[in-house]
């Protein structure tokens, strides 16, 4: 079945004078006002999440006596910047006795688990603080309690039925957090946290800390983390973007910019999510995320630059590992059609990775739109662990909640977002789950319309399809990402010129219909059973970009959907 085409209709009315026709339509398709682009750090929403007073207390307290402080923090491109955020205010704000822990996803688990306390107590920590994790994190808590460790909570991740004992939560989804926005990321958490830090460290004169410096770690780690980009978090993202391109970025984020080919002051969001965010998030998928704090707090360029390098190629290893289990999903589904794909995707191999079981749930769900679940052994007694992507209408973190709900027991542990989540369980209760979740699917989401939509700007006008400076200035309006989509455009065109590059990406050469113009494409990861393809016409939905070629820019279309016709 077909996507449908749909193109957005304006939801402003604002003319945006100074612009033209092409680039106002995408803001009034968005509903955004001249508002809306106003981006300075004072139209950020005030420090008013509920427990940050509690947690600047118990800080001071630390901070007082010096007091160690370890920071737990999560395996991704999101936990490496909060953690890296962290360790660098805080040493910045006087105190000398801070040290991190991450744990390995292979040996520990996700968030603040007992051997993770027991770690920090080895350590003779004082003080824990969570970045990007903890708000499910009640054993582990519990534990540190037990132990005279106190534990605050920086989370974002929706909050279950109980809450951690910690002496302070700060996590706008936890229950009475008067906190507008409900998307910051882990490192939006910390940064609001480090404002009130800030502010106490002022009021009774004992310092500061530079808190716009770090606006680069929040930019890459907001848009890394996939988070709704509220306006909100599109000034964080903004700002941070702002100030690497002006030079102003510290030595690992100027590094990864280079070793992916970006040039520091063309930066976008897209890069940040495409190209910096993946190599960072690699280290935790493969390895240990602390390659990637260390090349975000590396002191110099050439340090940075060496540790960017391994993370280049932790990125190409996780390339490899990716492309081997596509190969093993694709044999599990062949024998699935899209008139018998069950309601909910769940697959597993006992080869199956866990550090990339995420990525491959997203190819999977992309392929078939369907929510999809990919499971790997653990290693541990029989465990698995699962990575879930879903669909547009369909909750994966409320679905999985209501399986637990309904057949208690079956779920060891769960937790995320209405569009990604983790989970665990026995390996004996796989086929137990798999039907659990159709039943739950049945009831969260009766008569669901399964027709997938690609909604459009409509058609991109000749002179902004060959237009450097228009397609420049369209990358820069805001920041775009998810809950802000980035501007798509649909249309017919010749296929000039078709042929394959590297393993399955179609290079194209396309003509608009009725015009004269030619201009460059690329569509990632095509189906080669189907292209190059015979068509000399096809339906392209697509972005327009710049191509930079040894010194030379041009405009091309990053192709996301492609249909003969």
């Amino acid at each position: 079945m077909s996507p449908v085409i749909s193109r957005r209709s304006a939801l402003s009315k604002e003319s945006f004078d100074d612009l033209n026709a092409s680039l106002a339509g995408v803001l009034r398709n968005r509903g955004f006002t001249q508002v809306d682009l106003e981006t300075s750090l004072a139209h950020l929403l005030p420090p008013n999440l509920k427990g940050l007073d509690q947690a600047v207390d118990r800080l001071m307290q630390a901070r007082a006596s010096q007091q160690r402080v370890v920071v737990v923090g999560d395996f991704d491109c999101d936990g490496a910047t909060s953690v890296s955020l962290a360790i660098l205010a805080l040493n910045e704000a006087g105190f000398t006795n801070v040290d991190y822990l991450v744990p390995n996803r292979f040996e520990y688990g996700y968030g603040l688990t007992e051997p993770i306390v027991d770690l920090c107590a080895q350590q003779h920590a004082d003080l824990i603080v969570t970045v990007d994790n903890g708000i499910s994190s009640i054993e582990g808590v519990a534990a540190a309690n037990s132990l005279g460790i106190d534990v605050i909570v920086t989370d974002h991740h929706l909050a279950g039925q109980h809450l951690p004992e910690a002496c302070a939560i700060v996590n706008p989804n936890q229950p009475g957090c008067p906190f507008e926005s409900k998307a910051l990321a882990g490192v939006g958490v910390m940064f609001y946290l480090l404002i009130a830090l800030r502010k106490a460290l002022r009021e009774q004169q004992l310092g500061d800390i530079a808190l716009a410096s770090y606006l680069d770690l929040v930019a890459v780690g907001t848009v890394a983390d996939v988070v709704p980009l509220d306006r909100n978090n599109r000034i964080l993202v903004d700002q941070g973007i702002r100030r690497i391109r002006s030079g102003h970025v510290r030595p690992g984020i100027e590094a990864l910019i280079q070793v992916s080919g970006k040039v520091l002051a063309d930066l976008t969001s897209r890069d940040i999510g495409f190209s910096v965010g993946p190599k960072i998030n690699a280290a935790g998928r493969l390895d240990d995320i602390s390659t990637g704090i260390r090349c975000l707090t590396s002191p110099s360029k050439v340090q940075a630059l060496s540790i960017a390098e391994q993370l280049v190629s932790l990125n190409e290893a996780r390339k490899s590992v990716e492309r081997d289990m596509k190969a093993q999903a694709d044999t599990l589904l062949k024998d699935l059609h899209l008139t018998n794909l069950p309601s909910v995707i769940t697959l597993y191999d006992e080869s199956f990775h866990e550090g990339v079981i995420g990525i491959l749930a997203s190819r999977i769900k992309e392929r078939y739109h369907r929510p999809t679940i990919v499971f790997a052994p653990t290693g541990d007694g029989g465990e698995l662990k699962g990575s879930a992507r879903s669909i547009e209408g369909v909750h994966i973190r409320d679905l999985l909640d209501v399986t637990a709900t309904t057949h208690e027991g079956l779920i060891t542990k769960f937790g995320g977002h209405a569009m990604a989540a983790g989970l665990s369980l026995n390996g004996d209760q796989l086929d137990a789950l798999d039907r659990a979740l159709q039943e739950g699917f049945a009831m969260q989401c009766p008569n669901f319309d399964w027709r997938q939509t690609l909604e459009t700007d409509g058609e991109l006008a000749e002179q902004a399809m060959q237009s450097i400076a228009d397609v420049q200035q369209l990358n820069a309006l805001v920041p775009w990402g998810q809950g802000c989509p980035a501007p798509t455009f649909d249309g017919q065109f010749e296929l000039v010129d078709q042929r394959i590059v590297g393993t399955n990406h179609l290079k194209l050469r396309v003509r608009p219909l009725n015009s004269q113009m030619i201009v460059d494409a690329i569509c990632f990861n095509v189906d080669l059973n189907v292209w190059p393809s015979a068509q000399t016409m096809a339906t392209l939905v697509y972005s327009p970009d710049i191509n930079e070629w040894r010194g030379n820019k041009s405009v091309q279309l990053l192709v996301s959907y492609i249909e003969p016709s």
